[in-house]
């Protein structure tokens, strides 16, 4: 997979090109990560990559000539998604990060500032996402979140970890509490189910305790949840039975 990243603040990526998940892909060959300076392609001695907004308003405007020159220095640029980091997009979801997973190239737009100039969205047909309801200072952050969830999901990323399918959100559920060595600290004791080896028992306990968190946390995640007809297959009548009466008790309370 290659990820090309056009910003004006390359060294803000070093942060997770060296590091963690990204890291260990780059490092593997499984990605390859090219980031763009902006300000390489702009043409005035002072290197400027905005401009006032036209009608007026407070702040600046990333400007077309530089971002245009950009995406044109990428072969086949328009073959491939390209998505802009921006508040006004679509929210990220586990249908944008899979779709994004199993391209073999995309491009993320970082914009600064008050946003970029609407015909470079047009003109290249610049998806828009959003991380979620805030405004940061600019694009770069949402950028690395956007390639962390991405690159999940990339065969060969996570090695011999545990599926990503069973993670939080995506598994439907909030993911349940983990507990580590020591069994007890300052009086602080982990779960007797967990220290059983009863593992039928800690399965049951990790989706009852999921249910209930995303019940209370996440109550739209755990409606979706129900309403998917949640495959409880894998254990017996009486544990379904179980399951069951503990997930209508919950929508009760919703």
């Amino acid at each position: 997979m290659k990820i090309n990243v056009l910003t004006t603040f390359t060294d803000m990526f070093k942060a997770i090109t060296g590091n963690s998940v990204t890291g260990r892909a780059v490092a593997g060959g499984l990605v390859d990560i090219d980031l763009l300076d902006i300000r390489d392609f702009t043409k005035d001695k002072h290197n400027s990559t905005d401009d006032m907004p036209f009608g007026g308003g407070c702040g600046m405007v990333m400007t077309t000539q530089p971002v245009f020159d950009c995406l044109r220095s990428i072969e086949g640029v328009r073959e491939h998604p390209i998505i802009y980091m921006s508040p006004r997009g679509k929210i990220m979801d586990e249908e944008l990060i899979r779709s994004l997973a199993v391209s073999e190239e995309f491009t993320v737009l970082c914009g600064h500032y008050e946003g970029v100039d609407q015909r470079i969205l047009d003109y290249w047909n610049i998806r828009e996402v959003s991380i979620g309801d805030y405004i940061l200072t600019g694009g770069e952050l949402p950028a690395m979140v956007l390639m962390d969830s991405v690159l999940r999901f990339v065969p060969g990323v996570l090695g011999n970890e545990c599926s990503v399918e069973d993670e939080s959100i995506y598994s439907g559920l909030l993911e349940a509490d983990q507990y580590t060595r020591p069994r007890i600290y300052e009086g602080l004791e982990v779960p007797e189910v967990l220290a059983s080896g009863d593992h039928r028992k800690i399965r049951i306990w990790k989706l009852m305790q999921s249910m209930e968190l995303t019940a209370e946390r996440r109550p739209d995640l755990f409606r979706k949840w129900m309403e998917g007809d949640p495959d409880l297959s894998g254990f017996t009548k009486k544990e379904r039975k179980e399951i069951l009466a503990l997930a209508q008790k919950l929508i009760n309370t919703l």
